[in-house]
């Protein structure tokens, strides 16, 4: 395979098993990013990460370029070196972090102007500052800058977003030079299908534009706005077509969705990859996933309890340690009770989509889905 190519190793259903290729080694779908958004997973470290076979770790390009600064990630050699992480990496354009700061966000047609949320000054991004910033960083896929639109939110301030990200993702397409990277557009629409579609098209038609040009094209998709205070079934009326609109031959990402049945239900949609700083927030609330639903260890019930935090899992947290301890270390406020649950959670994400890819590759998606959707954990997450 050739740098960015992406082949379908197989589908059931709308859901698809993919094969990615990066500078840094490929990357399988479906799958689950975890997110290291200063260039750390939160209690993991990078050996650990391998050891779970994670393959993608994002970094946040917000708080990467405020602290410790994109000139110094750059002078470092990158993030890979930075963060002694080999394997492949994607940074989000921060463009979340900087919309939900709405109080201190002004907008016109060339940018965004924002304070910083570490040291009050004005910052200024144009979508050619953004990719500037990104290609320093040097991720192997970065994101799009684009306006992503809270929930509820007017139809008007909605369609105005989808209007500034695709005049956005024109420009960062333009501005996008580094070989050993690809950009990946973003579809903005909030809730209104209709939208959703126009950011679709919006982009097909500027990377049709570019190629015409002799220019680039996008290397996948990232589906925004999404997870933005909605229900899960108000995201279910739409997803579904949004991903199935966006070209079958490159990655559709939902970004900023970690929930395990959210998950599932979501690769059945047609989408491939993810990523959420769920299992670790959770973790340092002393939550742990499981295969019959959440666990909060701090209660009083694992006291006694010197079985391991979930029967079905082979991970290091599982097989080396007891309920009991896990809420021990939870009620202490011990730093290794988080370590402990990060790993774990990151794990059973990370096992669900490949068990979730193995069931695409054997034809039995639809029933993994509906084995999944009647277990004890669906209703739980």
């Amino acid at each position: 395979m050739a740098l960015f190519d992406c082949h379908i190793d197989g589908t059931c259903g709308h859901a698809r098993a993919l094969t990615y290729e990066t500078a840094h080694g490929n990357f399988q779908t479906p799958m689950f990013m975890p997110v290291g958004t200063a260039a750390t997973v939160k209690g993991i470290t990078p050996k650990e990460l391998r050891e779970l076979d994670s393959q993608v770790v994002l970094a946040n390009t917000y708080h990467l370029s405020m602290r410790p600064g994109a000139d110094l990630v750059e002078e470092a050699g990158g993030v890979h070196k930075f963060m002694n992480y080999d394997g492949p990496m994607l940074t989000d354009s921060g463009g979340f972090q900087v919309f939900s700061l709405a109080d201190t966000v002004k907008l016109d047609d060339d940018g965004v102007q924002f304070q910083s949320i570490y040291d009050g000054h004005r910052v200024k991004w144009t979508p050619e500052k953004n990719m500037e910033i990104q290609q320093k960083i040097g991720a192997d896929i970065v994101m799009q800058l684009d306006q992503c639109a809270p929930y509820p939110a007017e139809r008007d301030f909605v369609a105005r977003a989808v209007d500034y990200s695709s005049a956005w993702a024109k420009r960062c397409l333009a501005a996008h030079t580094k070989e050993d990277q690809t950009l990946f557009g973003i579809v903005q629409g909030g809730m209104h299908l209709d939208l959703r579609l126009k950011s679709i098209n919006s982009l097909i038609e500027i990377e049709d534009e570019s190629l015409s040009n002799g220019g680039r094209r996008f290397g996948g998709f990232g589906i925004g706005g999404y997870s933005v205070g909605e229900s899960h079934e108000t995201m279910f009326e739409t997803l579904g077509d949004v991903a199935r609109a966006l070209p079958d031959d490159r990655p559709r990402y939902l970004m900023g969705v970690g929930n395990p049945t959210t998950l599932v239900r979501a690769v059945g949609e047609g989408v491939d990859m993810f990523d959420c700083v769920l299992p670790t927030r959770t973790a340092r609330m002393g939550t742990a996933f499981s295969s019959t639903g959440r666990m909060n260890m701090r209660n009083a019930k694992f006291a006694h309890d010197f079985t391991p935090l979930d029967h079905e899992c082979h991970c290091y947290t599982c097989q080396n340690f007891t309920r009991a301890y896990i809420r021990h270390l939870v009620k202490q406020n011990e730093m290794l009770g988080s370590i402990l649950l990060s790993m774990h959670n990151i794990h059973f994400l990370l096992d669900l989509m490949r068990r979730a890819r193995a069931a695409v590759l054997d034809g039995t998606y639809d029933e993994f889905l509906s084995n999944w959707m009647n277990s004890e954990a669906a209703n739980d997450y």
